[in-house]
């Protein structure tokens, strides 16, 4: 249990990394260089982030595999990524800020493909349920880090990245130095004929929880990026301060529940049928959305997505490690499913440009309500094997 939450505390130092950087202090910076072409240079910034996230997760998750060595990559990228996190405050010229977020997600894949990866070699099946639950401190973490940093007079505007590298060196540094988990063979073992129905279906048990997880993440892109817009689109007067308290409340309420589930899975030995059921729910909180006509409506469609879809990506998280076949590529494997939070950033603006403008966004959380519920359904027949 020590180990378990000296790893929830790593990993939601992982999204203090990047969430204040990202929603806040990163944008800021770039419009103030680039005032009226703003939106376009952030375009660009979040699409090679993107790609340069996806490649490196990989790779240093491979890495990691080949050296069998987690604990040295995830603190190897902790210095660099925190180094390049500091160093990009000064930078004054938007190419060369482009580069420095390429070679900051980079540093940043270092520490998180690995640390990812360590968990799997350390948590046995009947803790990962728990080990879902403590993940979804993460996101409400990173939330509230970008809230605390730009509190106005706290901090000057040139302190606020090296204050946010602190933050995630306190988070990470003890697990790197405290953390001594057992060892459990069994985890470093492949999966053998007898311990799985056959090799096919252990291949499409990997594909549905990946597949699943792309949807959610979809709809959790596009509620991410549109949500002000839609409430105001409801109630004109609807400032983004209510919208952050709204986001923040969800993100707050779904961790109780979240390890509430994750015990559940754990002593019932059901590790799917939660993730199917927050997909179905995810599924309906969107349906009644798209019928929203009223400002009350829209908040409780949202209050009950954003919850059952917070819990699912964090028990997902925790699962996924359960049914990957080979141990000895855990962090090649991990990395090939963290696409799953990259891709959706580069699907979401289309799907937004295709069906806002014809059908509002009305049409938009349908189809979003669809996806959710595929998620649903390509996960039921695996919960009721598992």
């Amino acid at each position: 249990m020590r180990f378990l939450i000296l790893y929830a505390l790593a990993w939601a130092g992982g999204s203090i990394a990047y969430v204040p950087f990202l929603t806040i202090l990163l944008p800021a910076h770039v419009i103030t260089l680039a005032q009226e072409n703003s939106v376009s240079w952030l375009a660009y910034l979040a699409f090679a982030g993107a790609i340069s996230a996806s490649a490196s997760n990989i790779g240093f998750g491979w890495l990691s595999d080949i050296t069998r060595s987690r604990r040295g990559w995830i603190a190897a990228g902790l210095v660099l990524s925190c180094a390049l996190l500091m160093a990009a405050g000064p930078v004054e010229r938007l190419p060369a800020l482009l580069a420095m977020v390429v070679f900051w997600q980079l540093g940043l894949n270092m520490m998180l493909g690995p640390l990812a990866a360590w968990a799997g070699d350390c948590v046995p099946d009947i803790q990962k349920g728990t080990l879902g639950g403590l993940l979804a401190f993460a996101p409400a973490i990173g939330a509230l880090s970008g809230a605390f940093i730009t509190i106005p007079g706290l901090f000057a505007v040139e302190m606020r990245l090296g204050i946010v590298a602190i933050l995630v060196a306190i988070c990470v540094m003890p697990v790197l130095i405290l953390g001594r988990p057992r060892k459990f063979p069994e985890l470093l073992q492949s999966a053998e004929p007898q311990t799985s129905p056959s090799p096919l279906n252990l291949h499409n048990d990997v594909v549905r929880m990946w597949f699943a997880r792309l949807l959610v993440q979809i709809t959790e892109a596009a509620l991410f990026a549109y949500l002000l817009l839609w409430f105001r689109s409801i109630a004109p007067s609807f400032s983004d301060n209510d919208t952050a308290r709204i986001f923040s409340f969800v993100l707050v309420a779904a961790v109780p529940l979240a390890m509430i589930a994750g015990r559940w899975t754990d002593l019932r030995n059901r590790p799917i049928l939660p993730l199917s059921v927050c997909a179905a729910m995810a599924a309906l909180g969107l349906a009644i959305m798209a019928w929203a006509t009223d400002l009350h409506a829209a908040i409780f469609g949202y209050a009950i997505f954003g919850i059952a879809a917070g819990i699912f990506l964090s028990l997902h998280s925790a699962q996924t490690l359960r049914i990957l076949p080979r141990p000895e590529r855990r962090g090649r494997d991990l990395g090939v499913f963290n696409l799953t939070n990259t891709v959706p950033s580069l699907i979401m603006p289309w799907l937004t440009l295709a069906l806002v403008p014809v059908f509002g966004f009305s049409g938009l959380f349908l189809l979003l309500a669809v996806l959710a519920a595929i998620a649903s359904l390509l996960l039921l027949s695996l919960a009721l094997r598992k």
